[in-house]
């Protein structure tokens, strides 16, 4: 399975952004709100300067207090992002996720980001797959 099979299940889903300059107190905002565990920061929506998840916040709330929360989220991003591409498989995409123990990643063409996948989209993908896997086998070995 492909990564471009999980952007066709999100078609229409909107890669959510925050600009750089803005706070971690506005980039937590727009998380709560969309209920999402990452934002892209980006001037354009399409080129990266950093990703800011929960657990970046988290991690920095617990290390220093709510102080943090008025940095800019240059400050607390990701900037050594990790993408990957349409014609990634699923299996690759998902191995790299859990080595590097991070939960989203930009869906890449060339340095321009044309979607953005989690964890949890990999592994509702990867399960659907088997899914139809098993289902296919019964129905040979049962003669369907």
């Amino acid at each position: 399975m492909l990564v471009q099979e999980i952007l066709k299940e999100r078609a229409g889903a909107a890669v959510v952004t925050v600009p750089p300059g803005s706070t971690v107190a506005e980039a937590v905002e727009v998380l709560s709100a969309r209920r999402i565990g990452a934002v892209i920061v980006s001037r354009d929506g399409k080129r990266i300067a950093g990703i800011l998840s929960e657990r970046d916040v988290v991690r920095e709330l617990g290390r220093r207090g709510p102080d943090c929360l008025n940095d800019p989220v240059e400050s607390m991003m990701t900037s050594a992002i990790q993408g990957c591409a349409r014609e990634d498989s699923t299996e690759e995409v998902l191995q790299r996720m859990t080595d590097g123990r991070f939960r989203h990643m930009p869906v890449m063409e060339g340095d321009v980001m044309v979607g953005l996948i989690s964890i949890g989209d990999v592994v509702k993908a990867r399960l659907a797959h088997l899914a139809m896997e098993k289902d296919a086998l019964e129905g040979m070995i049962k003669g369907f």
